[in-house]
């Protein structure tokens, strides 16, 4: 398995946070939340990763180099305008061909063990496989209702009211089969507003992974500063 972090967002509802830092380096328990990323990886013998970025690129590849100090091999792209969660994909195309890919979105912290997740999705034969987790207020996430099996029957991104109808939502992380690639159109594209729900359309077996630790996201100053106090507790 591969792995794509998807590290190039501006982070802009974080406002004068991510100023001078790029989101993916923000401390969270002691270190940068990419940092815990690429340990997660390390830990679960997954050795090629692929980094998009963008806003403060230079920091991301100080940061991280060329992955030998994590045991991994680092490969980066950096995208003048933004190609979306999905059309990031699009840059690391060939080397991801063959294998099945992880996706990891760069601004989200939770101790998993990939290797669980891996053998969820293999034994499901899952076509795509979402790690979710329970949310009181779904309405800035990627809502999931999960039927029988745990197979996802619906994906909605940021769901209005009245169309509220699970508290599961998308934790940014994702096991894809390779053959998911022929799905991502060239240009932006984004897995919860046009990659999944086209794949739910087609009746590709998509399923969710229940998480059993905390997600920690950090999308506003207010959460951020609600993690900071947790890990400081």
């Amino acid at each position: 398995m591969n792995a794509v972090i998807l590290a190039a967002g501006e982070g802009t509802r974080l406002k004068e946070l991510t100023q001078k830092i790029p989101k993916p380096l923000l401390p969270v328990r002691g270190k940068p939340i990419l940092g815990h990323q690429l340990e997660l990886c390390a830990a679960a013998k997954i050795k090629n990763i692929f980094i998009n970025t963008h806003h403060l690129s230079d920091q991301i590849r100080a940061f991280a180099g060329d992955g030998s100090r994590f045991s991994l091999t680092i490969t980066y792209s950096y995208e003048p305008e933004l190609l979306g969660t999905a059309g990031a994909l699009n840059n690391f195309r060939d080397r991801l061909a063959g294998d099945d890919i992880l996706v990891l979105y760069g601004d989200n912290y939770v101790d998993l063990d990939l290797r669980a997740l891996e053998k969820f999705h293999e034994e499901k034969r899952s076509f795509v496989t979402v790690a979710v987790h329970h949310r009181d207020d779904v309405s800035q996430s990627g809502m999931i209702e999960l039927g029988a099996g745990d197979r996802v029957r619906r994906f909605i991104e940021k769901p209005a009211a009245k169309a509220q109808t699970s508290n599961l939502v998308s934790a940014g992380i994702y096991v894809l089969d390779p053959e998911v690639l022929a799905f991502i159109p060239p240009g932006k594209s984004d897995f919860g507003y046009d990659i999944i729900p086209k794949l739910l359309a087609d009746k590709q077996a998509v399923f969710g992974y229940k998480l059993e630790k905390e997600l920690i996201a950090i999308d506003t100053p207010e959460l951020y500063a609600a993690a900071q106090a947790k890990s400081a507790s």
